[in-house]
Order: structure tokens, then C-alpha cells, then sequence
């Protein structure tokens, strides 16, 4: 099914609109008329495209323009199909709507996060073979599932596939960050993710006695120490005037235990959710938090329900070709860009992780962001406005 565009609506928007009306929302995302669009895109650009299929229901679509030198590394534009569940009671318009109001701004889920820039990608792409240009590398849009739940079934699983291998990638763009002022956000690489459970046994008995070796006294020093922890990156934070990609974040999510209120339990769990620094060094936070645990005392155990490996950020400096020509055109432009360790996670760690240099951007600025939030929105002007410059870096990346 296809909409109509509103009168004097550019193309570009209707399309974008259209996009954003495709309930690819969590959980059990139904991905079967995203593909059916997707695929009508790729006819549109009469260019081939791929369904792969890592699992079963978790589409892959590649749309790929053959470069005139096929043989040198290509380039990858990367974005997801799913978005993040709605809360529809507190959104001003219907989030699968499209909603576009007096001032341009087009409300709905995955407006910023990344509807948009999937769609940017195939305009750009339009907006090239409408002008008969032709690069030397190959470009490669690719459209994966369930990055919004961590990518194990998407992302993760393609990149050690051999249909990924046969793309030849030599440099990504993926999803990047609004900006809610007159700069662009560039994101270079992510931190180590890890969640923690840290089980703390001791002592049970009647609620009456102080008992000896409790598993309350063990989960108290663990609480201690991590948010101990977390102050003291606050601080850093404050102090220092970092951002949240700077720092390690610390939050306990999670407390787990007891049958009855008069009853002392045997177990008790605490889980953290930790986002390393880049600039740390992993094996000595490790053992650390081991250490913690010995000092507990006995029967407490740390279990890591997700431990991420480091992954080489992406290099922005002169040695790195890639990073040259896009802040080179981004200069051409006066757009006013800064670099970022990304505050959470994207499919791009996943590209990274296999030694291919990716950024993650995102051309939105005096945008507030809204990611996640209700009445996500992007204006249609923003919108137009980022086709135009990736019409200028994708260029230059592919001539690179």
C-alpha cells in the first residue's frame, strides 16, 4: 500500500512519511510490509537488492548500486528497521501516523531514531542517478532488524556471514545522535557494556534475631562499593564538564530476594547495568569488582549476564583516509561538527568489532531529542536539509 502525498509535499517526505506508518514496533516486530517498501525502493532506484535471512523472521535487505571499480572496498550505509515500543496515551498525534503539522514537523516512532536516515540514504541515491553521477566504489544500503534489542538476531550474526564477506565493506555510516544546537554530532565508537548480577548468599533464619553472615550485610558492601563508584564518575562528570560517552555510567537496576518480610533469605541479587569509558582498562575494572565480591565474604558470586568485549573506536585523525574526506566535506559545508564516544549502543560496535571503520551520524541539529520519547518528531526542512549533505559526503566517500 502507498499514500498519497499532501499538495506540493516533496517526494522525499512522502516517501519518509510512508516509512514511518510501518509498524515495525517491538515486541514481535512483523517485518514483512517494511520489506514489501523497502523492496519497492530498491525498483524505483532499478537497483538490485538482497533478502538474507541470519534467523527466521529477522529480514536483511540489502539495495546495492554497483560501483565502476567493484573490486575496491565499498561503501556501507547502515541503518534498522524496528523501532522502540510507544506509550500512545502520551503522544500529542498517533505514533504511526506520520502527523505533520503546520510548522513541518512530522511526528512519529522512529522519526529521529532511524527511520529517517534510511530514507535519506535511498534519496540521496536518487538524487545521484537523477544526476547521472557515478562513483568508483560500490554503495550498499542495508536495512537490518532488531538493532533496538540488541542486534543478536540482525546485525550481530550478519557481520560473520559470508553474505557480509562478498559486500567487501570498507567504511560504514550508521545511526548517529539529534543535536538540540547548531552543531552535528559525529560518534567515532561506543563503550563496553556489561551487566552484572552479583549473588550474595548467607545466613537465614526469623526476622527477630541479628544473625551472623547475613546475605543483606554482603549486598549492602556490594551496593556500597558500586555506588561509590557511580559518585565518583558524577564528579568526574561535573567536574571535568564530560559527556555521558566520556564517562563510566553506573546504575543498579535490579534487587532480587526474600519470601516473606519476617523472614531473613538465604540469597539476595543485585543487577548493574555498566557502560565502560574507553578509557579505562577492562581486565582491571574486572578484577576489582572480583575483589569486591572476596571482601563481601564468602557465597558471594558475579555472574555476567552480558560482558562485551572492548571494541577499537573508529580513528578521527589525519592517518585515517575515511575520516579526512567526511570531515572535509563536512568543512566545505561550515557545518559545525563534534566528535563523540556514543552514550549507548548501536549495530555499528558490531561493524567495528570486525576492524571496518564506522561513524555514526545522524545530519539532525536544533532538534530537541527525542529517541525513545514521546512526540518524537523531525521537521520536514531538517529532513530535506540532511539529504543534502549526505548527497555531499557519500560522494566524496565513494570517490575516495
Amino acid at each position: 500500500m502507498s499514500f498519497s502525498k499532501d499538495c506540493g509535499e516533496n517526494e522525499a517526505v512522502t516517501n519518509f512519511r510512508e516509512y514511518l506508518r510501518i509498524p515495525t514496533v517491538h515486541p514481535d516486530v512483523d517485518y514483512s510490509k517494511c520489506v514489501e517498501f523497502l523492496l519497492r525502493q530498491a525498483q524505483s532506484l532499478n537497483l538490485p537488492s538482497n533478502i538474507y535471512y541470519m534467523a527466521p523472521g529477522k529480514p536483511i535487505i540489502v539495495i546495492t548500486w554497483l560501483g565502476q571499480k567493484p573490486e575496491l572496498p565499498s561503501i556501507l550505509l547502515n541503518s534498522h528497521m524496528d523501532v522502540v515500543p510507544v506509550y500512545s496515551e502520551f503522544w500529542t498525534h498517533d505514533p504511526f501516523s506520520a502527523h505533520k503539522d503546520k510548522n513541518g514537523n512530522i511526528y512519529a516512532r522512529g522519526a529521529q531514531d532511524m527511520k529517517c536516515v534510511g530514507i535519506q540514504y535511498i534519496e540521496t541515491i536518487r538524487k545521484y542517478l537523477k544526476d547521472k553521477l557515478v562513483f568508483d566504489r560500490t554503495i550498499h544500503m542495508l536495512f537490518v532488524p532488531d538493532e533496538e534489542t540488541g542486534g543478536h538476531l540482525g546485525m550481530k550474526l550478519f557481520v560473520g556471514s559470508p553474505e557480509f564477506t562478498s559486500l567487501n565493506v570498507g567504511f560504514a555510516l550508521d545511526e548517529g545522535l539529534a543535536s538540540d544546537d547548531d552543531s552535528f554530532s559525529i560518534y567515532y565508537g561506543e563503550r563496553t557494556l556489561w551487566h552484572l548480577q552479583i549473588k550474595c548468599t548467607g545466613t537465614p533464619g526469623h526476622g527477630s534475631l541479628l544473625h551472623e553472615n547475613t546475605a543483606g550485610e554482603k549486598l549492602h558492601y556490594i551496593i556500597n562499593k558500586f555506588m561509590n563508584w557511580r559518585e565518583h564518575e558524577k564528579l568526574r562528570m561535573k567536574s571535568c564538564k564530560l559527556t555521558s560517552g566520556d564517562i563510566t555510567s553506573i546504575n543498579l537496576t535490579m534487587v532480587n530476594g526474600g519470601c516473606q518480610i519476617n523472614v531473613v533469605p538465604p540469597e539476595l541479587t543485585v543487577c548493574f547495568d555498566v557502560r565502560l569509558s574507553i578509557a579505562v582498562d577492562v581486565t582491571t575494572v574486572e578484577n576489582t569488582v572480583r575483589n569486591w565480591c572476596e571482601e563481601a565474604g564468602e557465597g558471594v558470586t558475579l555472574e555476567f549476564i552480558c560482558k562485551s568485549p572492548f571494541i577499537q573506536p573508529t580513528l578521527v585523525e589525519s592517518e585515517n583516509p575515511w575520516w579526512v574526506t567526511f570531515k572535509n566535506e563536512c568543512d566545505k559545508m561550515n557545518l559545525k561538527t563534534k566528535t563523540y564516544i556514543f552514550p549507548g549502543a548501536t549495530d555499528s560496535r558490531y561493524i567495528r568489532e570486525i576492524g571496518i571503520p564506522a561513524l555514526g551520524f545522524s545530519p539532525i541539529n536544533n532538534t530537541p531529542i527525542l529517541l525513545h520519547d514521546h512526540d518524537e518528531f523531525l521537521n520536514e526542512k531538517t529532513f530535506l536539509d540532511g539529504i543534502d549533505i549526505y548527497y555531499n559526503i557519500i560522494k566524496s566517500l565513494a570517490s575516495v
